[in-house]
């Protein structure tokens, strides 16, 4: 079993470390602020006062934080895990940010003889919890292959995608078909709606159809009364900040991304509507208020 530092005890961290504790692997955990590792103390979770202390003895470290900054600041910094990383270790990102900043900081650590992977996670805290995750993974394919058991042990889809930052390209695009498919899912439901159709209805047809996929299978019920989760799996503004970033490899690629510029519009509606806090299936109660169906 492998001594693993994890940096990043938020919601995505307090649900895959307790599936590298049962696989039996030795964790030790930071974060930023203090006070998110009470329930992982108690599964058998050790905790580091610096990114450089939990890296120090790991075989493998992993970081999943909310952005580019963040990734640089705990990678790069004083008492990072750069100045802890062991020659054999491998650093392991699960953020979701740039391939441009991605690359950087990998750059970093290959001029310093170390190795980084980004290795982005597709899914939310409800499928980590079941076990149906997916991990892509961009850098030094021996280095995948040597950490492939440990992520094996976070989720059963494990995909090597290319060098260093196509993972996170790949990861954007993904997040791009996602959100796209909830936005249009809520625009679909109002729609009916607007008909005459009861939303019980018209969300049970949907989810029984050729259109149902996992992600509408277990975000669309929210948007049933009483439904909407009072914790988000992901709020408007969490995923309008990926979105973003679909926008700007958009935009240094130039492609064009009609849909996804669509998509963050509804986000930008909700934002507007103050409605923002809640999970971003959120998005079909603006369809409706902007449909005249509700305030």
């Amino acid at each position: 079993m492998a001594r693993i530092g994890f940096i990043g005890l938020g919601d995505m961290g307090q649900v895959i470390i307790p599936r590298l504790l049962a696989a039996g692997h030795a964790v030790t955990g930071w974060n930023r602020t203090i006070g998110k590792e009470g329930a992982l103390l108690d599964a058998g979770m050790s905790v580091a006062t610096t990114p450089a202390e939990a890296t120090r003895e790991a075989d493998v470290v992993f970081s999943i934080v909310t952005d580019a900054a963040a990734v640089r600041s705990v990678a790069l910094r004083d008492e990072g895990i750069l100045a802890a990383l062991g020659e054999d270790a491998v650093y392991v990102d699960m953020s979701t940010i740039s391939p441009v900043a991605s690359r950087e900081v990998s750059a970093a650590f290959a001029q310093a003889g170390r190795v980084m992977l980004d290795a982005p996670i597709s899914g939310s805290p409800v499928t980590v919890r079941n076990g149906q995750a997916s991990v892509m993974v961009g850098g030094d394919p021996d280095a995948f292959e040597r950490v492939r058991p440990v992520l094996l042990d976070i989720g059963p889809k494990v995909t090597f995608i290319g060098g260093p930052g196509l993972a996170v390209q790949a990861k954007l695009s993904v997040n791009l078909l996602l959100m796209a498919e909830v936005i249009a899912f809520g625009e679909a439901v109002a729609l009916a709606e607007k008909g005459g159709v009861p939303r019980e209805a018209i969300v049970g047809a949907i989810l029984n159809s050729v259109a149902a996929s996992p992600v509408l299978g277990y975000r669309g019920p929210f948007v049933l009364e009483g439904n909407m989760p009072e914790k988000p799996l992901a709020d408007v503004t969490l995923q309008q900040k990926d979105m973003t970033l679909v926008l700007e490899q958009g935009r240094l690629l130039g492609m064009p991304l009609p849909m996804a510029s669509s998509a963050n519009e509804m986000m930008n509606a909700c934002r507007g509507m103050g409605i923002d806090k809640n999970d971003f299936v959120i998005a079909h109660e603006a369809y409706r208020r902007m449909g005249g169906l509700s305030r």
